[in-house]
């Protein structure tokens, strides 16, 4: 009994050190940890917006990602690991997206007292049979129940202004769990926040109805929560990760499908290679254009004060040009 419990302790503290090494070699977020404020960490860019908006000058909110990287196959770096645990609150998606949130947490100082919050709680999570490249283990209940199974948790849930609404909700709730004594500040502020959410919920609503087409085809399925909340149907050149390699029958097929239904563009993201959407529209005779999952800024985007909002009105006009 004595050795197996030290052989489990050799294996946490070697995968916890492993852990470690690979978090020094990771791009540096931004942002340093400030006393006397509510110090939030964020795991990347629409829960940092949701944050600082809501948190205002009650918090300092710090976020892991850098500019102009996309979440999926990045790592913390070991500043992260002290900086979070010298925070009060560390607000991670869930659902999947980080699959290195649960070692993370782990190899926290002992002392912390930093509170994990999974903000995509509450999201009706769609599932898939699409390989998403990500650890579910242990971010939560959603995950644990379709680990055991072909079946994946769709993470992109901040892609529809619904589910958005949620998150922010589970950002503000947060915020007054360990700053209670900003509570009004934080309520006040979120309303603003949810009022705008809502608005541009009903706009999607409104213009996406009106159109004669709703099918679009993207390079990354990352979309499924825009698409079910408001009509659409998406086909996908690769799966949930961003890096995932589609078959070349995979792409033919899109290509006859494209062509079938008279589907005039590719839509393609920043953040990731366009090599596959512009394959695919070369091979069906059509045009490529954004469509922006919103998981982080390019350079150019932070210089030009762009933000989820201004990112979700540039998407909303693109599906209208598309799918007229």
């Amino acid at each position: 009994m004595l050795f197996k419990s030290l052989h489990r302790g050799v294996l946490l503290t070697l995968t916890l050190l492993v852990f470690l090494l690979l978090a020094a070699c990771g791009p540096k977020s931004s942002g340093s940890i400030v006393k006397g404020k509510v110090n939030v960490i964020t795991t990347f860019y629409p829960i940092y917006e949701f944050a600082s908006e809501i948190g205002g000058d009650d918090i300092n909110a710090i976020n892991l990602l850098p500019v102009g990287v996309e979440p999926h196959d990045w790592t913390p770096r070991s500043q992260d690991i002290i900086n979070t645990s010298k925070a009060q609150l560390f607000l991670y998606n869930g659902a999947g997206l980080e699959g290195w949130v649960p070692n993370f947490l782990k190899s926290l100082d002992s002392d912390s007292e930093v509170k994990a919050t999974q903000v995509s709680k509450g999201v009706d999570y769609i599932m898939s049979d699409e390989e998403d490249g990500h650890d579910h283990g242990g971010e939560g209940e959603a995950e644990a129940e379709v680990s055991a199974d072909t079946l994946h948790t769709d993470p992109h849930t901040w892609v529809s202004p619904k589910s958005a609404l949620i998150m922010a909700k589970n950002i503000k709730e947060s915020l007054q769990s360990v700053d209670p004594s900003h509570k009004d500040g934080y309520e006040e502020r979120y309303n603003k926040l949810a009022e705008r959410l809502e608005t541009l919920d009903r706009k999607f609503t409104l213009e996406l109805t009106k159109l004669p087409n709703h099918e679009i085809v993207v390079s990354h399925q990352a979309f499924a929560y825009l698409a079910r909340d408001y009509g659409l149907k998406q086909h996908a050149i690769m799966g949930l990760s961003a890096d995932a390699e589609p078959r070349s029958q995979d792409l033919l097929k899109l290509a006859d499908l494209v062509k079938k239904k008279g589907i005039r563009y590719i839509f393609f993201e920043e953040l990731v290679s366009d090599k596959l959407a512009k394959t695919l529209a070369g091979e069906a005779g059509v045009s490529t254009m954004v469509l922006n999952p919103v998981e982080g800024l390019t350079e150019a985007q932070e210089k030009n004060g762009d933000n989820y909002f201004t990112l979700m009105e540039k998407n909303l006009q693109n599906l209208i040009l598309a799918l007229q």
